[in-house]
């Protein structure tokens, strides 16, 4: 991946309402652009504008059916970015790092407190 291109993709990743577009239509795959537009109080015109920049880093692919487009969420770009800074060692430690993580937030869950005299099975 050129450096213009990773660039591209961190600029469209930048935007807090990319990202709400990315996970929508990832949630969607195939969805159209009034369905993305439904999630947002901003014009049709600004999300169109923003799936510009995300097709533009090619974070989105889109294809024409009659009148429509559908919108499919395209990982690649971000999966080369991942693999140009992670190794396989590092990959390792940082799965059984995000899983310590999960366990140590479980575990601050307050838990109801055992009655006195009471006996649990």
């Amino acid at each position: 991946m050129h450096a213009d291109s990773m660039d591209a993709v961190f600029r469209a990743l930048a935007s807090k309402s990319r990202r709400r577009i990315l996970d929508i239509v990832k949630d969607r795959p195939g969805c159209n652009v009034n369905h993305v537009a439904g999630h947002f109080e901003e014009s049709r015109i600004n999300v169109m504008k923003h799936l510009r920049v995300l097709e533009d880093a090619a974070l989105i692919h889109s294809e024409k059916e009659g009148r429509t487009r559908k919108l499919y969420f395209n990982c690649v770009p971000i999966q080369i970015i991942h693999d140009r800074w992670t190794t396989q060692y590092s990959a390792l430690w940082a799965g059984r790092l995000t899983r310590v993580k999960y366990r140590v937030e479980e575990a601050r869950v307050p838990r109801p407190k055992p009655i006195p005299g009471r006996k649990y099975a």
